[in-house]
């Protein structure tokens, strides 16, 4: 499935940027060229995988797979478009061991000599690229051939996941800014940026596409929710504890940028409720400072261990995960169905298999 989206996403792209090179040669060749170059370098398709599921999971016809499978490719340039601009808001300097969009524009721009500063071309030229992405995601959702009737019912979806995403996102900023470290905004934050676009909301388009009044959507929206949510505290302790190689983003950088993840949120209402004032100078000092490095983020990692704030996460992952699984046991879908959608949340919302010990052991 997922290859079948990217041969839906290159056909497309192609299209577009056809279109684009008869607007302006420059604007196909850097800025069209570039979503298209995003959108096909990588990635887990996790987000058309879980609208196949929704989609399976509601007793499909055949004759819709090819609208599915472009419903997959649009959340998929909707995913680049958050991505872009993730990477700007965070100054992120890499994105899948590669330099972020706005940094290869700056880039450019000091290899051309051109005028002014690299970084405002930079992060202007990223924006663009971002609100490109959005632009063609959704004409692709218009231009899905969805029969009228599953439009209908998926069309609301599709309208409230991107006003989630970007309120998501929009709360992490502030978040980070105001200094928020309170667990259930935090995990609000959580359910908003990933849990519902990421999960619950693709799972539900394929759901409501399909439409079997067989399946009970309450438990699948129950098992989309708790499943997003764990993927996004998996992510968190991934940032914090992962392996940069693997994960394709440096290591710490939710630390560095101070963003205000449950596992921090958690680690600090522990420390004050312990009253753990060294613990609590270690995560104050260390969060938003971008210059960290890394015996000062292996003192942070120490800290959320000794404080427990690790393995409350974990144990929250874990409950998340049983939750969603047992939602889908529930759900009232055909055996296969069933299978494949509790395979793929167990990709996703199991706790990570991370180890970690004083002196930099991960794995």
């Amino acid at each position: 499935m997922p290859a079948a989206v990217e041969g839906v996403l290159r056909q497309y792209l192609a299209e577009r940027a056809a279109q684009a090179d008869g607007v302006s040669g420059r604007f196909a060749e850097e800025v069209a060229e570039l979503v298209a170059r995003f959108a096909l370098g990588g990635g887990k398709r996790l987000r058309p995988r879980f609208l196949w599921c929704g989609w399976r999971a509601g007793g499909p016809g055949a004759a819709e797979e090819r609208a599915v499978l472009r419903v997959g490719a649009a959340l998929e340039l909707l995913q680049v478009c958050a991505l872009v601009h993730d990477d700007l808001m965070d100054a992120a300097p890499l994105r899948r061991a590669k330099p972020s969009v706005h940094v290869e524009f700056a880039a450019r721009h000091r290899a051309r000599g051109l005028r002014g500063a690299a970084e405002e071309f930079g992060a202007g030229a990223a924006l663009l690229t971002g609100d490109l992405a959005l632009v063609w995601a959704e004409d692709l959702w218009h231009e899905a051939g969805l029969k009228a009737a599953a439009r209908r019912r998926a069309g609301a979806l599709w309208r409230a996941m991107r006003t989630e995403m970007v309120a998501g996102q929009y709360l992490d900023l502030h978040g980070q800014a105001a200094g928020d470290f309170d667990p259930p905004q935090a995990l609000r934050i959580a359910h908003l940026k990933a849990g519902l676009y990421t999960v619950q909301r693709p799972l539900g388009l394929g759901a409501a596409i399909a439409e079997d009044g067989r399946v009970r959507q309450p438990e699948l929206r129950r098992a989309g929710r708790r499943a997003g949510v764990a993927f996004q505290l998996r992510d968190d302790l991934l940032d914090v504890f992962g392996d940069g190689s693997a994960t394709g983003k440096p290591t710490g950088a939710d630390v560095r940028q101070g963003k205000p993840t449950y596992l921090m949120a958690v680690a600090l209402q522990q420390a004050r409720a312990g009253r753990r004032r060294t613990a609590e100078r270690v995560l104050t000092r260390a969060l938003g400072d971008r210059a960290l490095g890394e015996s000062g983020l292996e003192r942070v990692r120490a800290v959320l261990v000794e404080l427990g704030a690790r393995a409350v996460v974990e144990q929250h992952i874990a409950d998340l995960a049983a939750e969603a699984l047992a939602a889908v046991d529930a759900a009232g879908l055909t055996e296969s169905a069933a299978r494949e959608l509790t395979g793929l949340i167990r990709s996703v919302a199991c706790p990570p298999a991370v180890t970690w010990a004083p002196g930099g052991a991960r794995g």
